[in-house]
């Protein structure tokens, strides 16, 4: 390695363009034997394949993400909770919630206020 370093030192300017022009051409001639041989441009070896599970393997990760977002929302078994019935008024009830809102009402327009 030495004695490189010291060829290196020792070159002209000319000597150096021609070198890098071969190594240009070297390079070039890489790529094109890579595309040829059909390997990637890198070290020159072969490109890993993508790997496939099988289906088995799928299921066994659904049913343990279903199992894991089961447990997050409090759900023991696959079924699935029953929502709650609406709340509904009665109609007492909303009629005095009416009556509220138009007293309410008045008495802002009698202050002079529109809005509440």
């Amino acid at each position: 390695m030495a004695c490189m370093n010291s060829t290196l030192t020792n070159i002209s300017a000319q000597q150096l363009r021609r070198a890098a022009s071969v190594k240009e051409r070297i390079d070039g001639l890489q790529t094109e034997l890579n595309r040829i041989l059909g390997t990637p441009a890198g070290n020159g070896a072969a490109p890993q394949k993508k790997r496939k599970l099988s289906k088995a393997a799928i299921a066994r990760i659904r049913a343990g993400a279903r199992a894991r977002w089961a447990k997050v929302k409090g759900r023991t078994g696959a079924t699935k909770a029953t929502r709650k019935p609406k709340r509904r008024l009665s109609a007492a009830a909303k009629a005095r919630l009416s009556a509220l809102a138009r007293a309410r009402w008045k008495q802002a327009k009698a202050q002079g206020r529109t809005k509440l």
